[in-house]
């Protein structure tokens, strides 16, 4: 059983150290590749530097995340432009939409232009995008009417919106990500969502190291992972027990299968495959 981790973040500076070992667990458990956000200008060349480091797994993807708005500097999108163009295999993203208690701290509008220009360049790129989207579904779904279709993908990462809008998304080239935060929905809503999702757009993830399934106990969190000296954990990793890991997206998998009334082996083929074809990843 293959599964892909369609939104991670495993340049976080909470797990950045411990990422061989994660990798390793992740792999053991059948988690054959990880679509690594870059957030801000900041972290993208350590995104790229781990898709170097692991070509065969790691898709790197590089964006301007909504809470990073107000730190971008004069040159961000030529940056960033340059580099798509010199990372082939990277998509978009993390961008995105923000109206939560976080987001509320950050002028919209200057949201709403900086996630408007790197959706048009996604687009002009043919590459997918990866979506945040914190209580702005309205307005997400507005700008996309306007400058969409997306052939080569929007993907909606951990989507929690309503069953109703998920039609209308998936029109315009969406698809619908699902982390640990599914389980915070009430299940009869996350049900009638999930079903309304097309198959052939359905991605699982785990938004490592945000996003630990609920399911999860703190023995059973993996972290830190062996070979790790508590001694040596910097003051950003003393809660590990929150902190997530991509292994965890089994987790996500029983879950979603479950309210699908699907089994674990076909919800990790196909959003494996779903996956596969969006970042056009060649099957190692």
């Amino acid at each position: 059983m293959k599964v892909f981790d369609a939104h991670c973040h495993l340049q976080d500076p909470r797990i950045l150290s411990k990422v061989p070992q994660l990798i390793a667990k992740a792999q053991e458990v059948g988690v054959a590749a990880f679509a690594v956000n870059g957030v801000s200008e900041n972290d993208w060349p350590l995104v790229n530097q781990l898709s170097q480091s692991y070509p065969s797994s790691i898709i790197p993807c590089f964006g301007l995340h909504p809470w990073f708005v107000q730190e971008r500097t004069p040159n961000w999108f030529d940056t960033l432009k340059h580099m798509f163009d010199s990372t082939p295999s990277a998509a978009v993203g993390e961008i995105g939409l923000d109206k939560g208690s976080k987001g509320k701290q950050i002028d919209f509008t200057d949201q709403v232009q900086v996630f408007e220009q790197q959706l048009q360049l996604a687009k002009d790129l043919k590459r997918p995008a990866s979506v945040h989207c914190v209580r702005a579904f309205g307005d997400l779904l507005a700008i996309m009417q306007r400058m969409g279709p997306f052939p080569a993908g929007v993907i909606l990462h951990s989507y929690l919106g309503s069953a109703e809008m998920v039609p209308e998304f998936a029109k315009l080239g969406a698809y619908f990500s699902f982390s640990g935060f599914l389980m915070s929905m009430q299940q009869n809503k996350a049900k009638k969502m999930l079903k309304m999702v097309p198959s052939e757009r359905i991605l699982l993830e785990t938004d490592a190291p945000d996003a630990l399934p609920k399911s999860m106990s703190t023995s059973d969190s993996l972290f830190p992972v062996e070979g790790d000296s508590s001694s040596n954990s910097s003051a950003a990793e003393t809660d590990a027990s929150t902190l997530n890991h991509p292994a965890n997206i089994l987790i996500v998998l029983t879950y979603v299968a479950s309210l699908l009334e699907m089994t674990k082996e076909e919800v990790a083929e196909l959003s494996y495959q779903n996956a596969i074809r969006l970042f056009s990843y060649r099957d190692h």
